[in-house]
């Protein structure tokens, strides 16, 4: 019997193969995000496109509402949605910092407290998180992205322990380095703080030129590769707490967690250099 998906940041990239995946595996398929214009096609695949801000709670309550009274049930929600605000701490106005936060915890926070109670009703349901391998690691001018996703892989650990008692799955997901828009939408943002006066210019410049660098981006993992990943994690009947995907992610987490903070530190700078 297909389950009932919600399923954010769902207009491209690993959401909206995900999305297209799991209705092929006979899941009833919400698929949220901004820009409703571009999950149009979605529904040739099956999958029922809402239009959805996560940090407009009246918006979250609408669509978790409107699957209600559809369907009856929700089954799982991947809070998917988020994106990377890049830049030096000093640069970055704390407006925007506020707004990372918004987007990447406090609006799957909020979509999380919504659906919760018709689990808990229905005695079953996963909340699958997307976080990142920056979740565990850290990389320069990152501080705010890194923030959210630390704070998030903790969030979802002591969800775990409380919705457990319900039968209600958390799992979180930590994608490495994928073939999406992410490092091109970072860097575009990063410029509008103004590199050229800032006084850190001279180590964004060698992050910024590895960014759009061909050999770098097109190396990532393939969004589909993902989007099974995204679909075990939601629909198997005894998921692991957390799946590892992606290009330089198991690589990542190890340097740190063998050789500590110096070596992973030191072969950083040298990849950016």
């Amino acid at each position: 019997m297909g389950k009932v998906v919600l399923i954010t940041g769902a207009s491209a990239g690993m959401g909206r193969e995900a999305a297209i995946l799991m209705a092929q595996q006979g899941h009833r398929v919400y698929a949220a995000a901004r820009r409703l214009g571009l999950m149009e096609d979605l529904a040739e695949h099956g999958v029922t496109p809402v239009e959805l801000d996560v940090t407009d709670g009246d918006g979250n309550e609408r669509v978790v509402s409107r699957i209600i009274d559809s369907e009856g049930r929700i089954d799982v929600l991947i809070n998917n949605a988020g994106f990377g605000l890049y830049g030096p701490v000093e640069d970055i106005p704390l407006d925007d910092a506020r707004y990372q936060f918004e987007v990447n915890l406090f609006g799957l926070a909020h979509l999380t407290q919504l659906v919760l109670p018709h689990m808990r009703a229905q005695g079953s349901g996963r909340i699958v998180n997307v976080s990142s391998v920056g979740g565990k690691v850290y990389s320069p001018f990152g501080a705010w992205y890194h923030a959210t996703k630390h704070a998030l892989e903790g969030w979802s650990d002591c969800l775990r322990l409380e919705t457990a008692p319900f039968n209600i799955d958390v799992v979180v997901i930590e994608p490495g380095l994928i073939k999406t828009d992410f490092g091109q939408v970072a860097a575009e943002r990063m410029t509008g703080y103004g590199i050229d006066d800032s006084a850190y210019r001279a180590q964004l410049e060698p992050l910024l030129r590895m960014r759009e660098n061909p050999r770098v981006t097109d190396r990532g993992t393939d969004a589909k590769v993902l989007a099974k990943v995204f679909a075990e994690a939601a629909t198997t009947a005894k998921p692991r707490r957390r799946y590892v995907k992606g290009m330089l992610a198991r690589p990542a987490l190890a340097v740190r967690k063998w050789f500590g903070d110096g070596v992973y530190e030191f072969i950083l700078r040298r990849a950016i250099r």
